[in-house]
């Protein structure tokens, strides 16, 4: 994905190529005997400033959308370790939001897939090689399909070399409270905002405090969980739909015939698990609600609400349109409980709504490990591409607490992980005090628990530290705790959330591992 200069630690020749023309009148650089030559021709500037073409493919239970940015970066040396950084984005192209295709209501329809991708591109006017980065996810009930996982891939290839991500509901949650700008209007704010995200298939809610985000949770209940024709026939039934027919005390079945009205009130009833779970004193007991995760324990001093997702349309009073499901419906019943304070929080404005979890592709950049990585077995570890960094919420103490670090760890990989996925990802921290012998001994103890189901499964373990720190933890995990799994500390990294890593062989003569470090953008 990029062209690697790792002397200097950057180089991205490939992004001149789309560097933005510039209008009207321009500052200048003075290059030369008497020569002023523009900031863009400038090969110092170049080094430093990056354009890239970017798409997102987004295929979720319900619509399938594709968006094409530009991406303008900078290099940004402040601390020790320097990454280019988004400084402007600018979306080129926004396709229609198609309904996702599915062959008889359990498989993704891949060429029909497959064609809603090839029309974008040529709405678009882009070539697939002409394309630097993106990312192609699967969010919602998509992610149910027996062939998700090798849709994700065979779109990644169709249309470029990307990241390819499966989002799982704390994921999608929280993808969805940046692209809505809850997080935003949080951070900006302060205030302590509840994000609800409602799509074909599923509900996610997020919970924000002054741009953090502190919990995530998700319910079935959705805007296409049933899909009926003109004549009132049932053409598509998921199984949470019958649930919540049958607490409307109607009996619905594939093929069946369905009333304008029956419908009403599967969207009453969803409605009101809905009011249910977000309410604020935790009263539950008049409703069953479908958690499909733990819910958020403490929902209490919310000053604000937003929606997104496809429903989030309808609640803002921003679509009007009858699809045929029950999307129309829910978004009018949530409106009403807003309205009459069943759910009782100011609505907030939203900068997305059905395209809140439609990714701007990502940045990337390159990084190196110095000699103080350790690595157990070079040849099955590496090179590896596209590893999804999982950062654990924790801030080391003088004195590590084992427990809540691992805690911390099983937590976190429990939000970001697929059930039954068994990708591997890198586990980044940063180290703050004392590199002691005890403080090693309690972070290597730590990881043991936290990853303990994969080290019995014998997968890998890979971490990032900020540290000098890699070959002294990793020799403690081999020798002192008996990790026979294999074992890769890579040291001296920045890395976050939602970044995506590759990982290069040890270059001669440094022995210094690259690292192309590529970060979804919101």
């Amino acid at each position: 994905m990029s062209n690697e200069k790792h002397s200097g630690g950057h180089d991205h020749d490939h992004g001149h190529d789309h560097a933005l023309e510039s209008g009207g009148d321009y500052d200048h650089d003075f290059y030369g005997e008497g020569e002023f030559i523009p900031f863009e021709d400038n090969p110092i500037w170049q080094q430093e400033n990056v354009a890239l073409r970017s798409v997102g493919i987004d295929i979720g239970s319900s619509g399938t959308q594709v968006v094409f940015s530009e991406l303008k970066l900078q290099r940004n040396g402040a601390g020790l370790a320097t990454r280019y950084v988004v400084i402007e984005r600018t979306c080129l192209f926004q396709s229609a939001v198609s309904f996702t295709p599915f062959t008889d209501g359990l498989v993704i329809d891949g060429p029909a897939l497959g064609a809603i991708i090839d029309d974008a591109y040529g709405a678009a006017g882009v070539r697939p090689e002409e394309i630097d980065t993106g990312i192609v996810i699967l969010t919602g009930e998509a992610l149910r399909r027996e062939n998700a996982e090798s849709i994700a891939m065979v779109v990644s290839e169709r249309a470029g070399d990307f990241v390819c991500a499966t989002a799982g509901h704390h994921m999608e949650a929280t993808l969805a409270a940046y692209g809505s700008g809850a997080v935003q209007a949080s951070s900006e704010s302060g205030q302590r905002i509840l994000n609800i995200d409602i799509g074909g298939g599923t509900t996610k809610l997020s919970l924000i405090e002054s741009g953090r985000i502190l919990a995530t949770a998700a319910l079935h209940v959705g805007g296409r969980l049933i899909v009926v024709g003109c004549d009132g026939r049932v053409l598509r039934l998921e199984d949470a739909a019958i649930a919540h027919a049958r607490s409307a005390g109607i009996n619905l079945n594939h093929g069946g015939v369905v009333s304008q009205a029956e419908l009403d009130s599967m969207a009453r009833v969803m409605a009101d698990i809905l009011v249910s779970a977000v309410s604020p004193t935790g009263n539950h007991s008049a409703v069953t609600i479908p958690y499909l995760t733990e819910p958020i324990s403490d929902l209490s001093g919310i000053e604000g609400v937003i929606f997104s997702g496809g429903v989030g349309e309808y609640v803002y009073g921003t679509e009007d349109r009858d699809f045929g499901d029950l999307g129309r419906r829910l978004g009018a019943a949530i409106r009403s409980r807003l309205l009459d304070g069943s759910i009782p929080y100011p609505l907030l404005p939203a900068t997305a709504r059905i395209r809140a979890t439609a990714l701007g592709a990502s940045e990337f950049s390159v990084q190196l490990s110095g000699n103080t990585y350790y690595i157990s077995d070079e040849e099955r570890l590496l090179p590896r591409r596209n590893l999804q960094v999982i950062r654990p919420i924790y801030t080391l103490d003088e004195e590590i607490d084992v427990n809540a670090l691992a805690s911390a760890v099983q937590t976190r990989v429990a939000s970001f992980a697929v059930p039954g996925d068994e990708s591997d990802f890198v586990l980044a921290m940063s180290w703050m005090g004392e590199l002691s012998y005890g403080r090693l001994h309690a972070m290597a103890e730590a990881i043991v628990l936290g990853l303990s189901e994969r080290i019995s499964a014998g997968r890998p373990v890979l971490l990032a530290f900020d540290a000098d720190m890699g070959k002294a933890l990793g020799s403690m995990l081999r020798s002192e705790f008996d990790v026979m799994a294999d074992i890769l500390v890579v040291d001296g990294l920045n890395l976050l959330d939602f970044d995506y890593i590759d990982l290069g062989h040890p270059l001669q003569p440094s022995m210094a591992i690259p690292v192309t470090i590529k970060s979804l953008v919101f």
